[in-house]
């Protein structure tokens, strides 16, 4: 019998949300990961033993009472990894820990290249502001409960159907979302065909309703579960109509549904990806029985997900925002919301490029988005698990991009430039540890908000 569950990896956002489950379950719980982070803090906080250099004597002896979950992020060879593999542990993926924890349980699982976090965590508030509850588990820290787990003695779970390594195959939901399907992961899929194939073999272990953004290219024609589509600016089976955009970008508008028609409906987050992230939640609490006034009081209350639209400064002189994206759509998706919240104003973009691979594979694409922007500080990339790959550089993306103004930059020059630039709206895109900066970007530019106070009296 399983006692202690050992994490290879475990400050990872969706490993510390089933450490979390296990450690609430009463089993004994600890794991390695390389750095130290808030997230990797928070769980030392509650109770949680975190090594951070690979020692093979910290992991719990008791072979056949041990189980061992690792995230794939993790090199084949690590130290750590390869002892358990030998000496017999139970070693499973993170996607297999997940599915087995799923099973048996009702599931609405959220799956797509983007969009996933937010979706889920808001379907997740609805469940849970309603009285419902739900077990969930998030890739990002809720702003509603502050944390990326929620626990129910409801067996009613909420995940995120991730595509990577194609974990999303272990999951085998009631409902299941897709927000999204573009070309990425391809270091791991090779074509997007590959890509676009497992997302329908994701859609034929369905056993209840899909939801799938209208206008996704998939062929769904042998998928036994019931399909809707959703969309925000066209009619579709879930749909926005009357959409008004108030002062701060909030969304205000009537869902159309299949059932009828539920009126006055507020974004509690500004941007228009919020807006349509909104219209899919609905949709899935819908779907699970969720009534329509509750629905409409969930979407107002939703406070959102740090790292997502994360706004952090917000006066008619300065605006700060923080966000995860880090592929091409993510990013153009973020820029245009940008524009709707902060109309007419000038927008400074931070990006950090995210892994060799996906910077060689879309660099025309993430020229595109950064194009969007009156201005680009482009940083170097982030490898996360990647060894250099040899011409693969910020600079083939800096090249293309065609704003007028644009400036490369190592993460040691970021806050001295940042210190002597004029600053209007600044927003910090990317997935590695450009989140490092932004306690340090908000504390500068509060600084120097108070500092023009004092001067203006």
């Amino acid at each position: 019998m399983v006692e202690n569950v050992y994490f290879i990896g475990i400050g990872g956002i969706g490993m510390s949300a089933i450490a979390r489950y296990y450690n609430h379950a009463g089993y004994r719980v600890s794991g390695y990961d390389r750095t130290p982070t808030p997230l990797t803090a928070a769980l030392e906080s509650e109770g949680i033993a975190v090594h951070y250099k690979s020692d093979i004597s910290a992991i719990p002896a008791e072979r056949e009472k041990t189980l061992v979950i690792y995230t794939p992020a993790i090199p084949a060879d690590f130290e750590e990894l390869s002892y358990v593999t030998r000496e017999g542990y139970k070693v499973v993926k993170r996607s297999r820990a997940l599915g087995e924890i799923a099973k048996g349980e009702k599931t609405v699982a959220v799956a797509g290249t983007h969009g996933k976090t937010t979706t889920s965590t808001l379907i997740s508030h609805i469940f849970t502001d309603c009285g419902m509850g739900c077990s969930a588990f998030l890739g990002g820290i809720s702003k509603n409960y502050g944390t990326n787990l929620l626990l129910s003695k409801n067996r009613l779970l909420v995940a995120e159907a991730d595509e990577f390594d194609r974990s999303f195959l272990q999951l085998y939901p009631d409902i299941a979302i897709i927000t999204s399907a573009d070309p990425d992961h391809l270091d791991i899929y090779g074509t997007y065909d590959a890509v676009k194939e497992a997302f329908v073999t994701f859609a034929s272990q369905v056993k209840g309703s899909i939801v799938i953004k209208k206008g996704v290219s998939l062929d769904l024609g042998k998928i036994t579960a019931k399909c809707y589509s959703y969309s925000l600016d066209s009619p579709a089976d879930f749909h926005a109509d009357r959409t008004e955009i108030v002062e701060g970008g909030y969304f205000k508008f009537d869902l159309i549904c299949p059932s009828g028609k539920i009126e006055g409906c507020t974004m509690g987050v500004p941007g228009r990806v919020n807006a349509e992230n909104g219209v899919v939640a609905a949709a899935a609490a819908i779907l699970a029985g969720v009534a329509p006034e509750e629905i409409k009081r969930a979407l107002k209350s939703f406070s959102g997900v740090k790292r997502r639209l994360d706004v952090h400064i917000n006066t008619p002189q300065t605006a700060y925002i923080d966000d995860y994206a880090h592929h091409p759509r993510e990013i153009s998706s973020a820029i245009n919301s940008l524009r709707e919240i902060f109309p007419g104003r000038r927008l400074c973009g931070i990006f950090q490029p995210h892994l060799y691979t996906r910077t060689r594979d879309f660099a025309e694409g993430f020229a595109e988005s950064l194009s969007l922007l009156d201005k680009l500080i482009l940083l170097d990339i982030y490898p996360a698990r990647e060894e250099p790959i040899r011409g693969v550089t910020s600079e083939i993306i800096f090249d293309k991009v065609r704003s007028a103004e644009k400036v490369m930059l190592s993460k040691e020059e970021l806050l001295p430039y940042l210190e002597k630039e004029p600053i209007d709206v600044l927003a910090t895109f990317g997935a590695g540890d450009i989140d490092k900066f932004v306690e340090p970007i908000t504390n500068m530019l509060l600084g120097r908000t108070e500092k023009k106070k004092v001067n203006d009296v």
